[in-house]
């Protein structure tokens, strides 16, 4: 059969664009930090929409989760694991700043230098959980883990941040509306989180439970994860129609928002649209005046995952995204 020059031309731009879509789709990769031999598994996070809040019939729904709103997303890509007390310590005690990777990229240009080191923790901050192998990081302030997010930038030359509250949720909920990536059901919660009924109130080691329909582990319990927002509880009401990429850039230290709940938590507060504020109460026994902006003594439940963002905001702007 002969085509004709008209349906030829329309295969070929069909084939075109489908091989165009392939080659701008990203794909999972592991960032690699130059000087040691730890790495980031990141997990590709595609583009789309969805719905961001619950339901008013969602068992244990907070007001502050609606109204139900449709937020649209660029890609980007997330951490596959919550941060670990071993790659933290590689920002604190920043013994390998001057060994650079052979694959370090030119997204940006920052002086190592010139990023501020995180202080050495004066007391156990895992509060006799651990800090060793897999382990998630805890206690840490937003502005802390900003700052590691600060550093990787530097080392690696690519753009990385916390997760907006949009971003956090798109990735928990992975495709699905339920209240859980799995379902609505909690009794079915052990397989997938440490939350205070399974968690022996202690943390556990990231990927232990399985992860979402995208691939990513822990985004209910073990530890809650900063945000890059202000918690404003009321912030929903304000948004009409499609909100594109909503971000709230923290201007005060409280309240600011932390997702996913924690292995201190009740299953309620493990759900994909619930939402917390920090509180001066997580520095409680910090006797240090003024209190560490690097540090909280009373939060070993709050940790982070990051995100690696392609599109690199303009230099009058990226420190907004670093907690500056």
């Amino acid at each position: 059969m002969i085509l004709s020059n008209r349906v030829f031309t329309l295969l070929f731009i069909i084939l075109m664009n489908n091989l165009y879509s392939q080659e701008k789709k990203p794909h999972d990769f592991t960032q690699s930090i130059g000087g040691s031999n730890l790495g980031i598994e990141m997990v590709a996070i595609p583009a789309g929409s969805f719905s961001m809040g619950s339901i008013t019939s969602e068992e244990k729904r907070g007001k502050e989760e609606g109204p139900i709103h449709t937020v649209e997303l660029n890609s980007f890509w997330l951490s596959k694991y919550e941060i670990t007390w071993e790659l933290y310590n590689l920002f604190v005690n920043r013994a390998i700043d001057s060994i650079e990777s052979n694959s370090k990229a030119n997204e940006l240009e920052i002086e190592i230098d010139a990023i501020s080191g995180a202080t050495i923790p004066y007391v156990d901050m895992s509060l006799g959980m651990g800090t060793s192998e897999g382990l998630p990081v805890g206690n840490v302030t937003q502005f802390a883990a900003s700052q590691f997010c600060k550093w990787l930038s530097a080392k690696t030359g690519h753009f990385y941040r916390l997760p907006t509250e949009a971003e956090w949720e798109y990735s928990a909920r992975a495709g699905t509306s339920t209240a859980y990536h799995f379902g609505d059901d909690p009794k079915i919660l052990d397989e997938y989180a440490w939350s205070y009924e399974n968690s022996e109130d202690t943390y556990h080691p990231v990927g232990q439970k399985k992860p979402n329909p995208w691939g990513l582990y822990d985004m209910h319990g073990n530890v809650a994860e900063w945000t890059l927002d202000q918690y404003i509880s009321e912030i929903y009401t304000t948004r009409n129609g499609v909100t594109q990429s909503p971000i709230e850039i923290s201007k005060e230290e409280y309240p600011c928002s932390v997702r996913g709940g924690s292995y201190y938590d009740d299953a309620e507060y493990l759900r994909s649209a619930a939402r917390l504020g920090s509180n001066e109460n997580w520095k409680m026994r910090d006797p240090q005046f003024p209190k560490s902006k690097w540090w909280n003594t009373d939060a070993p439940f709050v940790g982070f995952r990051i995100v690696r963002d392609p599109n690199v905001p303009k230099e009058t702007e990226i420190n907004n995204y670093w907690g500056e």
